[in-house]
């Protein structure tokens, strides 16, 4: 009996050269995006499983990154919901709740996996890799989801929540480029509702042009009735939001000038 009966194993279960070298790479690539992440795992199999797209499990025949997307994409948004609480304890609930989205969007999600690497490490099907899969803001989002999730069952919440805190770098820094551009109706209604109230926010639509696959609205926003800045868009939702801007820029220069906000 040969050595490798006497362990069990058939002809078949033998790696071959070719199967050991490529095993060899993949760890080694494996242990420069654990450099890159800031996280080393005890259980390697949980990063493989963040790893591995359906499409890759559907091919291969063996499990999928979806349930621990589902965990981490929870783990994240308590992560970043008690990192902006400790960090502003002076901001009221609605713009922590902006801040949170706005971390938390598929740009940004997609953004830092490209800044960790997570593009050249992924698993993919032969056929996703064709259709640039690894570029596919969506991929790249809930793979950093079930990254989140993989750290946080290898680790515990406190470690998880350094190491994604790391990630983001200087928050403030980031939060500030974010939130110059997401949801400016949200940024508009923040700096109006203290002193004015919920309703003195007005939003008009002025008119609809084009045929109906290629409406262009155009809005007005009033604050307290005085006109604050309009905008255009192919839906209202953007034509509401682009004449948010306006206003938002309207409401800062006045502000520099020393006019009153007392519109």
């Amino acid at each position: 009996m040969s050595e490798q009966e006497e362990q069990g194993l058939t002809p078949e279960s033998v790696p071959t050269p070719e199967q050991d070298a490529a095993a060899s790479a993949r760890a080694a690539l494996l242990d420069v995006f654990e450099a890159r992440i800031s996280y080393v795992f005890k259980d390697r199999s949980l990063l493989e499983l963040a790893l591995t797209h359906p499409s890759w499990a559907q091919q291969h025949e063996g499990d999928n990154n979806q349930r621990l997307e589902f965990l981490g994409d929870s783990v994240l948004s308590l992560i970043l919901a008690q990192e902006l609480y400790e960090r502003m304890p002076q901001k009221r609930e609605g713009t922590l709740t902006h801040c949170r989205a706005a971390l938390a969007k598929r740009a940004i999600l997609s953004s830092l996996a490209l800044e960790l690497g997570i593009d050249r490490v992924l698993n993919l099907s032969e056929a996703e890799e064709r259709n640039g899969g690894r570029q596919r803001e969506s991929i790249l989002e809930d793979t950093l989801e079930s990254l989140v999730g993989a750290v946080y069952l290898d680790s515990s919440f406190d470690v998880a929540r350094g190491v994604v805190m790391c990630w983001y770098g200087d928050l403030r820094a980031r939060l500030g480029g974010i939130l110059s551009t997401h949801n400016p109706k949200g940024q508009l209604q923040e700096l109006v509702q203290p002193t004015m109230g919920n309703e003195a926010i007005c939003y008009t639509v002025l008119d609809e042009d084009g045929p109906p696959h290629l409406r262009i609205y155009r809005v007005r926003v009033d604050i307290s009735g005085k006109n604050m800045g309009e905008g255009s868009g192919s839906s209202k939702k953007e034509a509401e939001e682009n004449a948010a801007r306006m206003a938002l820029a309207q409401w800062q220069s006045e502000a520099a000038n020393g006019e009153s906000q007392q519109v």
